[in-house]
């Protein structure tokens, strides 16, 4: 089993940063891949980035502003957003799996926080 927990969201400027962070527990933790994804009003929700220790990866549309960083000795993942948009504004959630599999579809994630706001004002 896998707990996890986001905590960062907020709300900013245009042009502005923020650092999602997600904390995990559980006993597979160490070996799972994580990831990140958003969730627009009345929309199905979508991959921004998932790291594990076979790399990373981060959706095409996001890359240039957005990196997922890891810290496996603390169990904690970051989402680190720059040049925010307001077309970021979601709720994020942070998802695991019980395998390092780079998988991008929510469907694939077992496990998943509660979100987190983020808003982006013009």
């Amino acid at each position: 089993q896998v707990r996890l927990e986001e905590s960062g969201g907020g709300w900013v400027q245009a042009g502005g940063r923020l650092r999602l962070s997600c904390a995990a527990s559980g006993s597979t933790v160490g070996r799972a891949a994580m990831a990140w994804f958003r969730q627009f009003p009345g929309k199905e929700r979508e991959f921004v980035g998932v790291i594990s220790l076979r790399g990373a990866r981060v959706q095409d549309a996001v890359k240039d502003r957005f990196i997922v960083t890891r810290d496996n000795i603390h169990n904690n993942m970051a989402l680190h957003m720059s040049n925010l948009r307001p077309e970021d504004t979601a709720v994020y959630y942070c998802a695991a799996r019980n395998d390092d599999a780079l998988e991008t579809s929510p469907s694939k994630f077992a496990y998943w926080g509660q979100g987190t706001q983020v808003t982006v004002s013009a």
